[in-house]
């Protein structure tokens, strides 16, 4: 059986998408990144893309006329590529129904907070602020909404005493480091 081919979308410094890679390097992932879809010129994460040969669609919004078009061009590449899995890494977009319809139930994303709670940007900020004792790590379907797909996994952090926000910052990073391969990797096992 050929692996699932999976597009990275990203739009920042590419943790996780380091993180799926090196569980598909080290055989915790049975996938392959064909994949990285940036809509931001000069994020960190194409380096690393550039680095570890992941072919890529970087694009810049505001040459397209609509967000339809652009999503269009994006649907013409994934379909050229023969994707299976679309994995949200930090993407700063949502997702319109041109993206959504042709991949529907096969768009996860992570989000950095135990949803519902804290959805959208700085959700670790939000959680610090809010001086909550538990936030975590969210792994859902993607839909029109903002964070409100169905959930399919989550892990919780506990905020100890004296930590900073950028404490909280590196726990919810370890865990998503950690449970976003491991999520892939159920999905495809389970065919979904």
């Amino acid at each position: 059986m050929s692996k699932a081919k999976l597009a990275v979308f990203a739009s920042g410094t590419g943790s996780n998408y380091d993180a799926i890679i090196e569980a598909t390097q080290n055989g915790k992932l049975d996938a392959e990144v064909v994949l990285l879809v940036c809509d931001k010129p000069n994020a960190k994460v194409l380096d690393k893309a550039r680095v570890n040969q992941t072919p890529l669609f970087v694009f810049d919004p505001k040459q397209y006329a609509s967000k339809e078009m652009f999503e269009a061009k994006i649907v013409e590449v994934l379909q050229e590529k023969e994707i299976d899995w679309i994995i949200l890494a930090g993407y700063m977009r949502l997702i319109g129904n041109t993206l959504l319809a042709p991949f529907e139930g096969k768009i996860i994303n992570i989000h950095p907070s135990l949803l519902p709670a804290f959805p959208g940007l700085d959700a670790v900020g939000q959680a610090f602020t809010a001086g909550v004792k538990v936030s975590g790590v969210t792994i859902h379907y993607v839909d029109s909404g903002m964070d409100t797909g169905k959930i399919i996994a989550q892990d919780a952090v506990h905020i100890k005493e004296g930590m900073t926000q950028e404490d909280l910052q590196q726990a919810i990073q370890r865990v998503e480091h950690k449970l976003y391969p491991e999520t892939i990797q159920q999905l495809i096992l389970k065919g979904e």
